[in-house]
């Protein structure tokens, strides 16, 4: 890389700080240190200084023309150096750009990061006394896009994945001139190294056996192998179609939505004692004590008031939930509930809450995958 080196002017400086109508000594250091800069890449790109006669030079100078450059410390009056040839170009900003990259960057970061367009444009008025609207914070992040379709349709086949976590969440969008409900599919996995990864997102209609084998089918598409084990909650069109997707993967039913369900089907009252034995009965990483636990349970309460349903949910139920007894038992903590997806689902929410109505669905995409690209790098 070419080094430039820049001498400043003091009492240039001094001058400019003191008497400039610019806003801030601040503005008027950063604006003298341009201009500076943008002279010297106009005289290393002619390769001669002013009035220098050389065999090597290429092409002369041509005066300078008067650019607004929007940074994090206002707008600054640029004197931006031209040459006849008009080849020359700086690399203070991009050609035709008028608002200073990192500005630009830090706005998109504030929009993925829950803050509202509306505010964004508050705060980018009050530092650089410029406004912006709400349709051009918008129009910005539409940039991320390559970024995040490059991300979420990586090929998936240079690792194999054991365990898969899948869930699905619900979003409003827009869509013919009117509010639906729409279905965010989420995947999350465990590569052969033991490392977390979020692999999949989409967005679709709501849950059904069809929507969900479209998902496992973009997953597929990208190179995803068959897995061990695929957890998730007891949705019955998911669990369809991760047995039609999926041939010799077993299906692990979460066990913190399995034991919700069970617990929610004893009585109100006086059933404190049953419901830590339930726990009990998830917490041993041995699969013969877990049945027996299981099997003292029915035979405790099975002629008391009210705990049928919570003992045929129970017992429906039991296989399902046990599937990562297969598995090695330092893995079963990890494996046995879709708590992995957990932090996703909040975070999404929490970004969803502040913009309420999505204008599409590649508005969607390009927030929630942002969102998820920023926790899988932390």
């Amino acid at each position: 890389m070419t080094q430039i080196n820049i001498t400043i002017n003091l009492e240039d400086l001094k001058d400019k700080i003191q008497n400039s109508s610019l806003e801030s000594p601040v503005k008027a250091s950063l604006t003298l240190i341009l201009n500076s800069l943008m002279v010297k890449e106009r005289d290393e790109y002619i390769n001669a200084l002013p009035h220098e006669r050389t065999e090597d030079r290429r092409g002369h100078r041509n005066g300078y023309y008067s650019r607004e450059l929007i940074t994090g410390v206002g707008g600054l009056k640029l004197r931006v150096p031209r040459t006849r040839d008009g080849g020359f170009s700086t690399s203070v900003f991009n050609k035709y750009e008028r608002w200073e990259q990192a500005l630009i960057l830090s706005m998109m970061e504030m929009v993925v990061n829950g803050v509202s367009t509306r505010k964004v444009s508050k705060i980018v008025e009050e530092i650089c006394g410029k406004s912006v609207s709400k349709s051009f914070v918008s129009e910005l992040t539409k940039g991320l896009d390559p970024i995040v379709n490059e991300w979420r349709n990586r090929p998936l086949n240079t690792l194999y994945y054991p365990y898969i976590f899948v869930d699905a969440m619900y979003i409003k969008v827009r869509e013919n001139d009117k509010v639906v409900s729409k279905g965010v599919y989420l995947a999350s996995g465990v590569n052969e190294n033991g490392s977390r990864e979020i692999i999949g997102l989409q967005v679709n209609h709501a849950e059904s056996a069809e929507n969900w084998s479209i998902f496992f089918d973009y997953l597929k598409s990208r190179g995803l192998q068959s897995p061990k084990l695929v957890i998730s909650d007891a949705h019955s069109g998911l669990v369809k179609s991760i047995k039609q997707s999926f041939l010799g993967t077993s299906w692990q039913r979460c066990t913190v939505h399995f034991l919700r369900n069970i617990v929610e089907a004893l009585p109100k009252k006086n059933t404190q004692e049953a419901r830590e034995e339930l726990k009990d009965i998830f917490k041993t990483s041995q699969l013969t004590v877990a049945r027996g636990l299981k099997k003292q349970f029915i035979e405790k309460y099975q002629d008391q008031k009210g705990f049928q349903k919570a003992i045929n949910t129970l017992d429906e139920g039991f296989e399902d939930a046990m599937q990562f007894h297969s598995r090695p038992v330092s893995h079963h903590k990890h494996i046995r509930s879709t708590n992995m997806l957990e932090r996703l689902n909040r975070e999404i929410r929490r970004r969803e809450r502040v913009i309420s109505i999505f204008p599409n669905d590649q508005s969607a995409i390009r927030i929630i995958g942002s969102v998820l690209m920023h926790i899988e790098e932390d």
